[in-house]
């Protein structure tokens, strides 16, 4: 119980969190509020808006300036009180000073005398801010650069204002504003330059933006009424960007610049930390690429996608629909694609690789699992708990999902009972395999009736001319012949013969064995992405429309062709969601890997490597570029979703 009582300092910590979180909400009220009466004043009294809205921005700009510590005090340092008064007043006189130039610009139409008073207000108070930066933010300008982004951010803002139709003067004048501080503060290292140097960085942008103002007139009726109307889509639109931006635009960006420097995050090396993910071995390793056509896999699915190749060409001649969907060469290719890429995935190996892998594996599974469960479940008896029990797995935390299956897997001695599932179940198939009692006997006949009710399922196929379900049906009857073969003769399952020709336990090491120990991390992100397609899917199938598909069934499509040839194409969107959805996912992955392996055993995953990079071996440069690679691999599928849905829409 004693470890259950508050702390003063617990409560401390509570209260400051509590006072923070009423703050924050009675600030947001207080500026969405604040900025709706703004803007409200556009029609009824332009010089009233004009003076709020000179002061709002004189007053944030000089708060942001101050509250950072970049304006030099006016004092030495004093007690929190006064120290508060100094953070307020000059942001407080600053917005004076910003509203009563907003009043005289909104009070005069000559627009030579708006250039003047606008560009010279820009350049003093610019130049003035600029002497009062501190010491330890006053940059040393480098020519070139300076020069060099002006002129791209200026030539970049009069090019977009040229394809809207508008003027491209101010646009420019913008753009090289926003370029001179990218090259004044932004590229040069900060605290080695002088108070001249600070002002001019301050003053050139603030003449910029000055001239800017000075061009554009006051707005007329109509202007008034169009900046009104504009502005309540903003006043909603605005934070919801500001957000985005501190959250996901500027650490992007910021990720990006550190991918670019040493590990320190001091020196530019460019493009050298990404070389160093692609030439390194560990991450990206093709050395033994041409032991992919001797692997079983490849060989095997090779075997098999000729054979459905040659299907699909027999049938094209004859129908002239060979490789349709669902069709008698489908099963065989697509099983032919997955043992081919298993194949290359498991020769090619490195961190990047394992990625890949990841994102086929998890993708065509968890879609086609959910799919199938989705079309098989839909409309049947207790549907609605099938549903739910397959769905729970979503309910479940990644790190706990992964703890779970950690210990199904689990291998222990042999000479102890198996506590993983999996080398339980492996076992024990390995003693009824080699062993000479009744559950052998049992196991027999049960692995040569499945073999028996295989060949039926293609006799029936064949005698019925369903020849699109062959096969499949020969695949799977080909697996069940290996596996009674293996089982009846020479074993299958845990177990292995010792060097004095013993028969013993042997079990598997699901996460260590190299380099299918990947596949087994893949299954339990499968196991819980499957619901997730599920659900999905299953609500696409229910919102196809009842009356194509009975038309099918009038027309005397069979259920497998419903499926294939009007339900699939219905949800062929909503698919394509999942899939992108997924992939996003899947590059992302880090807790399974991190809480089953920590990255060891050849599992290394991109986002894993990101972390111990950066935080583990203090490589900045190198975790930066590893996170702009999966951020780079994964913007191109939510472009696609994107444009998808907008098409859609």
């Amino acid at each position: 119980m004693q470890g259950a009582i508050l702390t003063g300092e617990d409560l401390s910590k509570i209260l400051s969190t509590l006072i923070l979180i009423t703050v924050a909400v009675g600030a947001s009220a207080v500026l969405w509020i604040g900025t709706n009466v703004l803007f409200n004043q556009v029609r009824s009294s332009w010089i009233r808006f004009n003076a709020l809205a000179g002061y709002a921005v004189g007053f944030l700009l000089l708060l942001l300036l101050q509250g950072n510590r970049l304006l030099k005090p006016h004092g030495p340092d004093s007690d929190s009180i006064t120290r508060l008064g100094e953070l307020l007043w000059t942001p407080i006189l600053g917005g004076f000073i910003f509203s009563a130039l907003a009043v005289i610009l909104a009070n005069n139409d000559d627009k030579v005398q708006r250039l003047w008073i606008a560009s010279g207000s820009g350049l003093v108070l610019g130049g003035f801010i600029g002497v009062r930066i501190a010491e330890h933010a006053r940059p040393e300008l480098e020519i070139l650069p300076l020069l060099l982004s002006t002129i791209i951010f200026g030539g970049v803002g009069a090019g977009i204002a040229l394809l809207r139709g508008n003027k491209p003067i101010q646009a420019a004048l913008f753009g090289g504003a926003l370029g001179w501080l990218i090259g004044g503060f932004g590229i040069p290292e900060l605290g080695d330059g002088s108070a001249l140097e600070s002002a001019v960085a301050a003053a050139v942008p603030a003449l910029a933006i000055g001239a800017q103002i000075g061009l554009s007139a006051n707005a007329d009726v109509v202007g008034r009424a169009r900046i009104d109307a504009k502005s309540r889509g903003w006043i909603f639109l605005v934070p919801a960007l500001f957000f985005v931006t501190v959250s996901l635009i500027a650490p992007t960006l910021i990720t990006i610049w550190l991918s670019l420097k040493d590990q320190d995050s001091v020196d530019f090396v460019w493009f050298e930390n990404y070389g160093s993910v692609f030439t390194d071995i560990n991450s990206f390793d093709v050395g033994n690429w041409t032991n992919i056509f001797t692997s079983s896999l490849f060989l095997l699915g090779a075997l098999i996608g000729l054979a459905g190749l040659a299907i699909g060409l027999v049938l094209r001649k004859r129908t002239g629909d060979g490789f349709a969907a669902g069709g008698p060469a489908f099963a065989p290719l697509m099983v032919a694609v997955v043992m081919i890429v298993f194949g290359v995935l498991s020769v090619l190996r490195g961190t990047i690789m394992n990625n890949l892998w990841w994102v086929f594996t998890v993708t065509v599974f968890s879609t086609g699992l959910g799919l199938a469960i989705a079309v098989l479940a839909d409309r049947a008896k207790l549907e609605s708990v099938a549903k739910s029990i397959i769905f729970m797995p979503m309910a479940i935390s990644l790190v706990g999902a992964s703890i779970i299956w950690r210990l199904v897997y689990v291998a222990r001695d042999t000479s102890k009972s198996q506590t993983g599932l999996m080398n339980a179940v492996w076992v024990e198939l390995g003693r009824w395999s080699t062993g000479s009692g009744i559950p052998t006997v049992l196991g027999t006949l049960l692995v040569w009736v499945l073999v028996a009710l295989g060949a039926a399922a293609i006799g029936r196929s064949l005698a019925s001319r369903t020849y699109d379900k062959v096969p499949l049906r020969v695949l799977a009857t080909a697996v069940l012949i290996w596996i009674a073969y293996r089982f009846t003769f020479n074993g299958i399952g845990g177990f292995r013969t010792n060097s004095a020709g013993e028969t013993v336990p042997d079990t598997i090491f699901f996460v260590q064995n190299q380099p299918f120990n990947n596949v087994w991390l893949m299954v339990i992100l499968i196991w819980i992405q499957t619901g997730f397609a599920m659900v999905i899917m299953s609500a696409a199938i229910k919102a196809v429309p009842t009356e194509l598909i009975e038309a099918a069934k009038v027309d005397g499509a069979t259920e497998s062709q419903v499926f294939w040839r009007v339900t699939l194409p219905q949800i062929r969107t909503t698919i394509g969601v999942v899939v992108t959805t997924l992939i996003v996912l899947v590059m992302k992955v880090y807790d399974i890997v991190k809480v089953v392996t920590n990255g060891n055993f050849g599992s290394q995953v991109l986002a894993n490597d990101m972390f111990e990079e950066a935080f583990l071996f203090s490589n900045t440069g190198v975790g930066a570029a590893l996170a702009a690679i999966l951020f780079f691999s994964v913007l191109p599928v939510m472009v696609l979703n994107i444009r998808r849905m907008q098409r859609e829409a």
